[in-house]
């Protein structure tokens, strides 16, 4: 107890002065000058995960830009070049960091941890944050195909069986294909690479070791081939099998340089070490002219008790049947926009496949738990039918709550509470379950939570009444008095009263409904007092705030909160001040933090502007469709120039939620106890002939199926609804048409069209 009474912010400032640097008591008491007074200047997990991503960079900046003749990934082949769109100056740059290409892929199984990724152009990281294969050919000549220093390849995803990414190069009559899944038999997952080379020369396929991973150097400091030559052993920890064995190798070390170097020597070897943890590696396969030949490599993923070397095998249909039952019952979509359809099939598959357990916002970068993430995506999975993997998602919400009823994922975000209330009760809507007797407690105190975390009412300031300034979503900005915490609050505190109300305890209930009212009054008298302080109507990111990109966060009062009506005039003048201030490109794009475009902050917009029946919703959608990568993904943010990512994990799962709610929204949507159908079918969709279908999907009434047909000028709308009590009030509201109120028992109209 007693180090709490030594001077420590005298001694740091004095040993600071001593050494000519700056004051870090003073530096950091400047910076926290540009934010609200916050209890948690900024979450430890975040200052922890940028420290680890920084001191990637700052490894990078010693190992690549005096070794530009290594083989590089390709962000950094593109990123390095000052002839590409990509080029970053380096000058004063501390740490190398991949900006403009954050994009990649992940292969796996439902239920299955380990995530491989993939990047735009084939090089694969079989374990998170490590080491990567690549694989490339050369003639004996010299000529060499290398995916990373090529601009164009050609990928795409495939699930017709599983789910894998193939990737196809050719370069001047050289062909190479990868075929890259994860399957899993007795012993446990593996990772299938299956290659194959074509040449119209005498070549060689090199399956090649890299000491490095989309975001940088992940060393190697040791590497062997085995003695029957089928396998690498990998720091004496992982394997790489081959299949054929091995016919030539190669290994090279830092102070040797890139094995590129190598491959045309005769210099065999067969294992190496490097005190830098540089080692390269390559295993060789001759090629002949005009004869194809396949190669197989195979990864170990598990934790494995001892080695062994024999190849993993498995039916040809296990892969396909773990699918089949993790999609199950879920809300089909046909269309016949084939883009938006794959688009909507792949987000499905990328949301089971990061939800084994807990559910995860990305395969690397976000390899971890956010209740923000985990709201969004679990909601779409709800609406979408995947209910059983949602609800043991929810049932874990639990061991993350502290002794206080804080819903915690990292410290000073102040929406987390309502965020994992208002999704509990989503549950309960959309199945027509009942909430479990083992989240009672939970959910109370959680409620009690957020009210006693309020400010007074009687405060004299703009933020009387309102959360505590906080860190919040990292994309609005310093710590603020967010209206973001805010409006999540109140559908916190409101679920909590539905949720109550459903256990018999009126009086928790009653005590719930009355505290949201006084937080939405609260929020209200804040943003009437704040007026004065902007020029432009609508709603800012917090009371303190001038209108700016934070502002995206407030639209969380219509999407997907439904707090306040859909034509509220506040909402309105917060879109148009978004539209004509921060879209790039027909994008969002958000100047702090994220600096780049945002897919998933889009489509917030457009759930806006399809819930008030504005027809700009679809430039949105399709925008978003067009940012997307051959493989179906989008990052988190996306370079204005490049169209690569630049912030966040290359493959993020909340961007691939909002897709699914987005297309589910078109067909299928509630406000308040009335179902509106077909309010966001474009009129692209709706040629002659045309058929569209989505279903069934959970409603608060019960599960839904919706088609359309056109023909002879006619669209013909039928609904078919399994419904739990009777049939709620429906809506056809088919874009540029005036709405229609069916009579109960309908379950079908026509509409001239067009």
């Amino acid at each position: 107890m007693w180090l709490k009474w030594l001077p420590w912010r005298f001694l740091i400032k004095q040993a600071a002065q001593a050494n000519d640097f700056l004051d870090p008591i003073a530096l950091q008491s400047r910076l926290n000058r540009f934010a609200q007074p916050s209890e948690v200047t900024e979450p430890i997990e975040l200052l922890r995960a940028g420290v680890l991503f920084h001191a990637r960079g700052l490894i990078n900046t010693r190992a690549i830009q005096h070794n530009l003749d290594w083989v590089w990934p390709y962000w950094v082949e593109r990123q390095f070049n000052p002839l590409d769109d990509a080029f970053i100056p380096r000058a004063f740059s501390i740490t190398h960091v991949n900006l403009t290409h954050r994009n990649w892929t992940a292969v796996g199984l439902p239920d299955v941890d380990e995530l491989p990724i993939i990047d735009p152009r084939g090089l694969v990281t079989p374990f998170l944050d490590g080491w990567s294969l690549d694989f490339w050919l050369i003639t004996k000549e010299g000529l060499m195909l290398i995916p990373s220093k090529l601009d164009a390849v050609s990928q795409k995803l495939d699930f017709e069986k599983g789910l894998c990414v193939q990737t196809q190069v050719s370069h001047e009559g050289l062909s190479l294909k990868s075929h890259v899944e994860v399957l899993k038999n007795e012993d446990g997952p593996f990772c299938r690479i299956t290659l194959q080379g074509e040449t119209n020369v005498e070549a060689t396929l090199v399956v090649t070791l890299r000491p490095y991973n989309p975001e940088g150097v992940s060393f190697i400091h040791e590497a062997a081939l085995s003695e029957d030559r089928t396998f690498w052993l990998v720091d004496d920890d992982r394997q790489v099998l081959f299949n054929p064995p091995v016919e030539r190798s190669r290994f090279s070390n830092y102070r040797r340089g890139d094995v590129l170097g190598l491959l045309l020597s005769d210099a065999e070897e067969v294992e190496m070490t490097c005190e830098v943890g540089m080692v390269t590696a390559a295993a060789l396969f001759d090629l002949s002219p005009g004869k194809a030949r396949k190669i197989e490599v195979k990864v170990l993923l598990g934790e494995e008790p001892e080695f062994r070397h024999a190849h993993p095998v498995l039916s040809e249909d296990s892969e396909q049947a773990a699918w089949d039952a993790a999609l199950s019952g879920h809300c089909v979509l046909k269309i016949p926009d084939q883009q938006v359809q794959f688009l909507y099939d792949a987000a499905l598959r990328s949301m089971i496949l990061h939800a084994p357990e807990d559910v995860y916002p990305g395969p690397y970068t976000y390899k971890r738990f956010w209740f923000r993430d985990a709201a969004f995506i679990l909601h779409a999975m709800l609406c979408v039918g995947l209910t059983d993997r949602s609800e043991r998602v929810l049932d874990r919400f639990q061991i993350r709550q502290t002794r206080l009823g804080y819903f915690h994922s990292q410290d000073g975000e102040w929406d987390s509470n309502g965020q994992a209330l208002w999704i509990l009760n989503r549950f309960c809507v959309l199945t027509g379950q009942v909430p479990k007797a083992a989240w009672e407690k939970s959910i109370k105190k959680g409620g009690e939570w957020i009210v006693k975390k309020r400010h007074p009412d009687d405060l004299n300031a703009l933020h009387a009444g309102l959360l505590p300034a906080g860190f919040s979503a990292e994309h609005l900005g310093p710590n603020d008095h967010y209206y973001w915490d805010d409006f999540w609050g109140v559908a916190g505190l409101q679920a909590a009263d539905d949720l109550c109300l459903q256990y018999g305890d009126d009086k928790a209930a009653s005590q719930f409904r009355q505290e949201a009212k006084n937080l939405m009054a609260a929020v209200e008298g804040s943003l009437e007092l704040s007026k004065p302080l902007r020029t432009w109507e609508g709603i800012p990111a917090s009371p303190y705030r001038r209108m700016d990109g934070g502002a995206i966060g407030s639209l969380v009062a219509s999407y997907p909160l439904q707090l306040w009506s859909a034509d509220d005039p506040r909402l309105r003048d917060t879109v148009l001040f978004l539209l004509e201030n921060c879209f790039v490109k027909g994008g969002f794009f958000q100047d702090m933090i994220h600096s780049g475009i945002n897919p998933y902050l889009t489509l917030h917009v457009a759930q806006v502007l399809l819930r008030e029946g504005d027809p700009r919703f679809f430039d949105l959608m399709q925008c978003v469709a067009q940012f997307a990568s051959p493989t179906g993904q989008w990052p988190e943010a996306i370079h204005p120039r490049t169209s690569g990512g630049c912030m966040g994990d290359g493959q993020h799962i909340w961007a691939a939620a909002e897709w699914v709610l987005m297309i589910r929204n078109c067909f299928i949507r509630e406000e308040e106890d009335v179902l509106i159908l077909v309010s966001g079918i474009p009129s692209q969709w709706l040629t002659e002939g045309s058929e569209l279908s989505f279903g069934p999907a959970p409603t608060p009434f019960g599960d839904l199926s919706v088609s359309l047909r056109a023909e002879q000028g006619k669209v013909h709308v039928q609904w078919e609804g399994a419904w739990r009590k009777n049939a709620p009030r429906i809506e056809i509201r088919l874009p540029g048409h005036e709405a229609l109120c069916p009579d109960k028992g309908m379950t079908e109209v026509e509409i001239a069209y067009p």
